[in-house]
């Protein structure tokens, strides 16, 4: 599948205040960004859709939000680029289809070998057991 594009339109951002250490500025300048994308609502295709929200991320919600959050930077606009950078690598993560398992048989050998394994194993705990004073 070719490569979708993010409409950064359809994202909110929100400036909030870093986390972490900065001195006086990180208190009094709101510069982290939290981005939140709706997945439902954009214009992504039904099956990238799908795959977003059925993605096993901490950063996707419940109701099918993505949320990001940027502050590695003490600028608002380097970290909403970065922000959006993250949402499009989420999503490109998603457009490439998984390549479909072909299920094999296990050769001849290889269950051979298993069940060799297993025998040698089984003689070994045997040679564990009490010894008892028959005959």
């Amino acid at each position: 599948m070719a490569s979708v594009q993010v409409n950064p339109d359809e994202a909110v951002f929100s400036a909030i205040r870093a986390q972490g250490a900065g001195g006086q500025n990180v208190n009094k300048v709101s510069n982290a960004v939290h981005l939140r994308f709706d997945i439902a609502a954009s214009s992504l295709p039904d099956a990238i859709k799908e795959r977003l929200r059925a993605l096993s991320d901490q950063r996707v919600t419940a109701d099918g939000i993505v949320v990001i959050k940027a502050q590695t930077s003490r600028s608002l606009d380097k970290n909403k680029t970065e922000a959006l950078a993250r949402l499009q690598e989420m999503v490109d993560s998603v457009a490439v289809l998984p390549k479909a398992r072909k299920p094999t048989k296990p050769t001849r050998t290889s269950q051979v070998k298993r069940v060799d394994g297993k025998v040698s194993r089984g003689s070994i705990k045997k040679t564990r057991a009490k010894v008892s004073d028959v005959g």
